[in-house]
């Protein structure tokens, strides 16, 4: 049956969680307790300041915590906190000692941001996870290691509301959302970024001292803009964020059952599979042809297609089917017949057989934190290793694009089943910002493109890494190897990071990484950048430079 998986929906993936933001010092807790203990949420203003170093026998565990284990660690230390002053301590100590500090969130980046050699301290915000509702700032506190899955279960369980994030519940709040936060629910209610009310983070002066300071949407507020860097500049350019308030931006009074999107009432699913052995080229064509129309014409905000959530998977041949998966809120009138219509309308004309199922009405937040990861789906059973590239769609590919992709997925050279292009459901509610009104530049997208290798053997990371390159370069080649923004193309995602933007060899377009990922909003990040990590104590492989 198809399904999505964590992955399927790369979403949850971010960068690291270091961050910046205003100059107010934060001087007290949320105001609210959570109201009952979640699994995993242990984060105590008692706990720490701990010092792990090579020989401790915790060592191992904490340096192994990144989810793409092509790249690990080997720091001199890493500093497991449990507040915002330990943060600052402990970025005070890195910066006396010269050693580059960074900072770990839930460990989903999948470039070696966190784990590059040259990174002699790792700040790890595991234990920083609590959850509550401020009254002081009539918002909900995150604090950066709370994983999705601890806020989705928090929120609802709580006060009835959500977030509308990623679909990994182990990624942590840190990277997911000052990338942006793109989730199954954002299409209705925009990404995570789109909710941030305020932050706060260990910045570090020209002096070299580091301090708390917050900053808050509020356009009065002289630190703003460090606000506005946090709502999708990526992680690790100015500070490290230790905590996030959330309010929706036309929220209002102080009931906070109001003040964050409601999660739908169930969820309804539609999977259907195709066999390989049953899909021509021109059925292919014909399939992804029919997806990229029904997202032109069924995603400008407030679109009533824009309740569904969907995810085409074309895998390597030898993983035997093709999938199209899903989703509606079947309590809402209309929806189940809505799926229905998009099912029929995504298969017209596609000759090649397809099972289907479709579900009843299934609980939300129970289906949403028991999605199956990629490693079971396809049985690889080592330490994960992957490679990943991304794009957003304006328009569907052409019917050349999707030959070569059709070609590619099905040539014998490579003969290895884990490895996919997905395509999934993007607009809606996202494109209702203005470009500049959030760090996150891409507001005119219809799909995202994901193209993912996973695997256990790192013998084999050049080969994964050389057919995925040849998969993306191919289809791209008309541009220079990237989705160079034009009529059809809006760039990348920030949240999936690739330093193969940054190669001559790979991008030959003329067109920087940073315009990719940032668009026109780059040169005020750099801007921002300068102001507030003036002595470039936070960087990394794709940061942010100062102007």
């Amino acid at each position: 049956m198809a399904q999505l998986t964590r992955r399927r929906l790369l979403a949850g993936m971010g960068a690291t969680t270091a961050t910046a933001a205003s100059a107010a010092v934060l001087t007290q807790a949320p105001a609210h307790a959570v109201p009952f203990a979640v699994e995993g949420t242990s984060g105590s203003a008692d706990l720490g300041p701990v010092v792990v170093t090579p020989s401790d026998r915790r060592y191992q565990d904490l340096v192994i915590r990144g989810y793409n284990r092509r790249f690990t660690a080997s720091p001199d230390s890493v500093r497991v906190v449990g507040t915002t002053q330990q943060v600052v301590d402990a970025v005070n100590a890195a910066v006396r000692s010269g050693k580059k500090v960074v900072v770990r969130s839930g460990g989903h980046c999948l470039e070696n941001f966190v784990d590059a050699a040259d990174n002699k301290i790792i700040i790890d915000m595991v234990a920083m996870r609590r959850i509550a509702f401020d009254t002081s700032k009539n918002a909900f506190c995150v604090e950066t290691g709370a994983t999705l899955g601890e806020i989705y279960r928090t929120l609802y369980y709580g006060w009835g509301v959500t977030i509308p994030g990623g679909s990994c519940p182990t990624v942590g709040a840190g990277g997911h959302f000052t990338g942006g936060g793109f989730g199954v629910r954002s299409r209705q209610h925009g990404l995570v970024a789109d909710h941030i009310h305020a932050v706060e983070v260990v910045v570090v002066d020209s002096a070299g001292q580091a301090k708390a300071v917050v900053a808050t949407r509020d356009a009065s507020d002289p630190n703003n803009d460090l606000w506005w860097a946090h709502t999708g500049g990526g992680g690790g350019n100015f500070g490290i964020v230790t905590r996030f308030w959330l309010r929706s931006k036309n929220a209002t009074g102080t009931d906070p059952g109001t003040l964050l999107p409601k999660p739908p009432g169930a969820l309804m699913n539609a999977s259907l599979a195709w066999k390989w052995s049953d899909m021509t080229k021109d059925s292919f064509r014909k399939l992804f042809a029919n997806f990229g129309a029904w997202h032109e014409q069924n995603s400008a905000p407030g679109a009533p297609g824009a309740a569904v959530f969907s995810a085409l998977t074309a895998p390597r041949v030898e993983r035997g089917t093709l999938t199209l998966f899903a989703q509606v809120d079947p309590t809402v009138d209309g929806n189940p017949a809505l799926l229905d219509s998009f099912v029929k309308y995504v298969t017209d004309g596609v000759v090649a057989p397809a099972s289907s199922t479709k579900s009843g009405s299934l609980p939300w937040l129970t289906t949403t934190l028991n999605v199956p990861t990629e490693a079971a789906q396809f049985g690889i059973s080592g330490p994960l290793r992957s490679k990943s590239k991304g794009a957003l769609l304006k328009k569907s590919y052409s019917a050349d694009q999707v030959g070569q992709i059709y070609d590619h997925l099905t040539d014998p050279a490579y003969g290895y089943s884990a490895a996919m292009l997905s395509l999934l459901s993007y607009g809606g509610a996202i494109n209702s910002v203005a470009p500049k009104d959030t760090a996150t530049f891409h507001r005119s997208s219809v799909i995202a493109a994901s193209f993912t290798a996973y695997w256990d053997n790192a013998a084999d990371d050049a080969k994964h890494d050389a057919w995925l390159r040849g998969l993306y370069g191919t289809v791209y080649a008309s541009t220079g190897g990237v989705p160079t923004p034009d009529a059809n193309n809006e760039g990348s995602y920030i949240n999936w990071p690739d330093r193969d933007f940054t190669d001559p060899k790979l991008n030959t377009s003329g067109v920087p990484w940073y315009t990719l990922f940032y668009g026109d909003n780059y040169s005020r990040l750099k801007t921002i950048k300068a102001k507030w990590d003036p002595k470039n104590v936070f960087s990394h492989a794709l940061s942010v430079q100062a102007s």
